[in-house]
Formats: structure tokens, sequence, C-alpha cells
């Protein structure tokens, strides 16, 4: 049961002058929109869990790759009360097993595909403030941080952002982020649901699959870093007329410049908004304005911090939610943001040693950890390398032996069951770490360093 787990201090805090925010259950929204075939579909799988043991408050946890079944199985989770604990179809071994750990779900749904059916359920657990998913993201000591969402944060959020685009039943969305991860999640499932609108999934990346989805499902709405839209623009089956019903793109994560921006507009024929995000506070800035009712504001050392409807609840650790939300509710994003006296806010940097590749966050502590179990290093430090398609890629600089090169690192990566994005894509053997006065590693100067070679 995590009923224990998640209580925490700060269920209180979505509080406007006048209260308590208005917000209706997750799944009473997607209960009203969902069609006659859906609906039965969510129904028999919630009687399966049910017959299987869970209700409220248990953790259902699954490990897929997008595909249908995932946005049913959410479903059947919130229609039973319970919490949908999803991981990353891309996790190592390690990685899954301290996720389960942490969750100690009630039931595991070996093959997604192959839903668990029962008696259709016909009733609704009564209203309240319920916790809706777990979802794993990389904290920057290297442990997988579970952040907590109820049914009511990912609702706002979900009505929100179908305003603020403008989207309606004849959209369509192409989703090839992990439902596991609060994109996939939010554009994949919720988002979709409340309006309603069709969403498209892809189980894995190509660009040229992309092109032939959006023009055969006429998809008109996207999400995703830039590295799916740079690699569509590069693909040799790039074509306008083939993305010609694309009318919006969605797009965050490092490397979202202008030039980015411009691009791609100019590209897609399509309105191109930068977004900013995390799993703990999904999409509260586009295009530099705060949308919807979240507060942002700069601390004293400039990190962003945020209160508001959408925020998460915490995380399954009761730590690091202390350290993450100060006493009076506001989240610590952990990254650095400009904001001028218009209230434009600008994101020019992070507190936190995190690498975004790909859309996927990657904690360089867990990096370092794994590179310095090996008999052959001795020191290690993992940075972020600029890369125009990822964003950023892992770069290792090790104190250790000539021998240890690239395929070793590879090797010893797969080895130990660690995701093959979190593996180093080029590793740099050096005599030295540089340090700092305080004797840490002078992670600044090797990020230079990786900066310089990427441009050479």
């Amino acid at each position: 049961m995590l009923v224990p787990t998640f209580t925490s201090p700060l269920n209180g805090h979505y509080r406007r002058a006048g209260g308590p925010w208005d917000i209706p259950s997750l799944d009473a929204l997607l209960t009203a929109a969902a069609p006659p075939e859906l609906a039965d579909q969510v129904a028999r799988v919630a009687g399966g869990l049910r017959a299987r043991g869970v209700g409220p408050g248990d953790a259902v946890a699954w490990q897929s790759p997008n595909r249908d079944e995932v946005g049913v199985l959410y479903r059947a989770c919130w229609r039973l009360g319970a919490v949908a604990a999803p991981v990353h179809h891309l996790m190592g071994a390690t990685d899954v097993r301290a996720a389960l750990d942490a969750v100690r779900p009630k039931c595991i749904v070996d093959d997604v595909g192959a839903l668990p059916a029962g008696e259709p359920v016909g009733e609704t657990w009564p209203d309240g403030r319920r916790l809706a998913a777990v979802l794993f993201t990389s904290g920057s000591s290297g442990t997988p941080k579970g952040v907590l969402h109820t049914q009511e944060t990912l609702a706002y959020k979900a009505v929100q952002m179908r305003g603020a685009h403008g989207l309606g039943p004849a959209d369509c969305v192409l989703m090839p982020a992990p439902a596991a991860h609060i994109s996939g999640l939010l554009n994949g499932v919720t988002l979709p649901g409340v309006v309603p609108f069709r969403t498209v999934f892809m189980a894995r990346w190509d660009p040229e699959d992309a092109l032939t989805l959006i023009e055969q499902a006429r998809v008109t709405f996207m999400v995703g870093p830039p590295t799916f839209f740079v690699s569509m623009m590069q693909a040799p089956g790039f074509d306008r007329g083939r993305v010609a019903s694309l009318r919006l793109i969605s797009s965050g994560g490092a490397g979202v410049g202008r030039a980015f921006v411009a691009e791609a507009a100019r590209a897609f024929g399509a309105t191109v908004k930068r977004t900013y995000g995390s799993t703990e506070v999904p999409t509260v800035i586009t295009d530099g304005r705060t949308i919807g009712e979240v507060e942002l504001r700069a601390g004293d050392n400039g990190e962003l911090l945020a209160r508001g409807p959408e925020v998460c609840v915490g995380y399954l650790d009761p730590e690091q939610t202390s350290e993450a939300f100060t006493s009076d509710g506001w989240f610590r994003t952990g990254d650095i943001a400009d904001i001028d006296l218009d209230g434009a806010i600008e994101i020019v940097g992070r507190i936190k040693d995190v690498i975004i590749r790909g859309g996927e966050n990657i904690s360089t502590a867990e990096v370092e950890q794994v590179l310095e179990a090996h008999p052959d290093v001795r020191h290690a430090v993992a940075v972020g390398e600029p890369d125009a398609l990822m964003g950023e890629r892992v770069v290792a600089f090790v104190e250790g032996a000539p021998g240890f090169d690239l395929a070793a690192c590879r090797q010893w990566f797969a080895e130990r069951g660690v995701a093959r994005f979190k593996t180093p894509e080029r590793v740099v053997v050096i005599d030295a770490l540089p340090l700092l006065a305080t004797g840490k590693p002078d992670r600044a100067a090797l990020r230079a360093r990786a900066s310089a070679a990427a441009g050479e």
C-alpha cells in the first residue's frame, strides 16, 4: 500500500487568496469525455485489476513502450483510485529494481498488450484529493526520484493546456515521448482525454516513420525536444507537403533557441512554441510567459521557484520532498532564471547537475558512480556536451588507465544494467581532473572543454 508513503503536509499548498483551487477529479473528466468503446475497455481492465486485489491507494506498475493499451491502463488505475507507477521502457535492470522497491506495487502488469480483463466496474470511488501517478525522474544525487502527482494536479494541467493551445476534437497528436514521462502522460493521455482528440503513439522514434504517421493520420499537434524535429527536417523523405496538417509544435529542453524555433516554423509551416516545465512542474512557461495560474519567482540565488495547482505534491522520499519545497510551499526547480521588468522569463542555467539528452534527464552523479566502480577508473566527471540533434550528449572525463576507452565504457555500463541513453558517448582520459579551490572538480572548465570539442 502506498497510502503511508505519499501523505505529505504540502497537499494543501494549492490555494488562492479566497480558498482552495476548484479542480475536478481526473477520472470524472476522462469518463465524461470517453467514447463508448474506450469507456468499456477501461471498465473491463479496471474490473480485472480489482479482481486481483487492486483498490484505492494501491500502486500498479508496468514497463512498456508506447501503445494504446497504456492509456487504457492509466485510466483503469484512476477509475479504482489506484496509483499508476509506470517504469520507463528503456530503464536498465538496476533502475527498474530501484523503482519497484520504492513503489512496492500491489500489481505488476507483465504484458500491457494482454491487459487483465474482468467484470466492468460500474462505480467511481468518492471524490477527494487522490494520488494518481508516480513518475520517476533522475535526481542530481543519482537516486531516481519518484514524483507524486494527484488526480487534481493532472486534471488542472490538462484542462489548462487545452485552452492554452486552443485544441479541439478535430486535433490529433503524435506522441513519441514515453507515456512514463510527464510529457507523454500529459500530451498523450490526459490532454487528449479531456478535449477529447486522437493520440497516435510511437513505440520507437524514427523520423521517417514519424513523417508517414503525420501524413496518414493528419496529425495537427506534436510535442517533444528539438531532436525530434531536427531529425525529421534532415530525413531524406522530408517534404513540406507531408507535414501540411501539422499546425502546432510545442518544444522544450536543451537546444530550444530562437534559431531552432525560426527554422522549424519555416520547415513545417507551423506555430512553434518554446515551452518550459519538468516532471514536478509540467509546462508552466510558453514563449517566456507563464501560463495558467502558476506563480513563478526568482529566489535569492536566481533559482526559479514555482507554486500552483499543477505542481507535484512531493516525492516518495520525504527527505527529498523537504529539500525540494520551501516552508510556504514553493517548489525549487533547480533552474536559474532571468525575469525582466515586464515579467518575461528566460532559463539561463541549472543549479542541479543534470544532463538533458533528447528530452531524457540524466543524473551526472549516477553516471559518475557507475564509472568510478570500474577498477581502471580513479575519478570521473560527467558533463553535457552540446549536440545539434540531441541537445546534449554525455561526455565522461576520467582519471584512469589509457585502456579505458569508449568500447570498455559501453561494455561496463551494459553489464551493470544501466540504460543505453545514460551511457557516455565520448570518453576522455586525462591525467588529473581540474579542481576548484574547494577541492571539488571544476565542472565549468570541463563543460567548456567539451563545448569547444563539440564546435571543432
